[in-house]
């Protein structure tokens, strides 16, 4: 299988994910035209700075977190499922909050730009693949976190130039700024789009 990814970084600016032709809606009906963007099977390092993006300030105590965990199960434990709507990004957003503050224990703003990052993620899911469900997982070794989307589309995204006051298409650039690793692998059916990031354990 080809990899569909083209690094294209520009002066003065970032990059943008799109899908790469015949393989996903070129346009969201939303009007959405960014996606998310990995290489298959290969981690992407870091970028050299961080977004300048408005970010999502997690609460340190969050009862809709840990009733979501209720709901839906626990992703340290096994792949959540969760429904390809709009509303399931903030499900993602609470679980992964829930997780990395009072499971992990780790920094609120380790769990701002893991929320940050899992929502990006599970947008470009619901709005690109046209899956009725996709899975949540997230996973904890020695010095790193890692977050996993899988979805049942082996459409592969790829890179293309952002422009800097670009509202839409900086799916990527997060992922890219904020992540230490990430990536796309391919699956027999679909494929899992993951983020990796360091944690200083204690």
């Amino acid at each position: 299988m080809p990899t569909a990814y083209a690094d294209r970084r520009v002066r003065g600016g970032g990059v943008r994910g799109a899908y790469s032709s015949g393989t996903a809606p070129k346009t969201a009906p939303d009007g959405h035209h960014g996606g998310m963007a990995g290489l298959e099977g290969i981690e992407q390092p870091r970028g050299d700075s961080r977004a300048a993006a408005a970010r999502w300030s997690p609460a340190v105590e969050d009862e809709q977190g840990l009733k979501a965990l209720e709901l839906f199960g626990n992703p340290t434990e096994a792949e959540v499922p969760l429904p390809s709507r709009p509303e399931s990004a903030a499900t993602a957003r609470r679980l992964a909050q829930v997780v990395v503050l009072r499971t992990w224990r780790l920094t609120p703003k380790l769990a701002e730009d893991a929320v940050l990052l899992v929502s990006e993620l599970v947008g470009n899911a619901v709005r690109h693949t046209g899956a009725r469900v996709f899975g949540l997982r997230m996973r904890r070794r020695t010095g790193w976190i890692r977050v996993e989307v899988r979805d049942p589309s082996r459409g592969l995204p790829c890179l293309m130039p952002v422009q800097e006051l670009d509202v839409s298409g900086r799916g990527l650039f997060l992922v890219d700024k904020l992540a230490d690793r990430w990536g796309v692998d391919l699956l027999p059916r679909g494929k899992t789009t993951w983020f990796e990031m360091r944690v200083a354990d204690r």
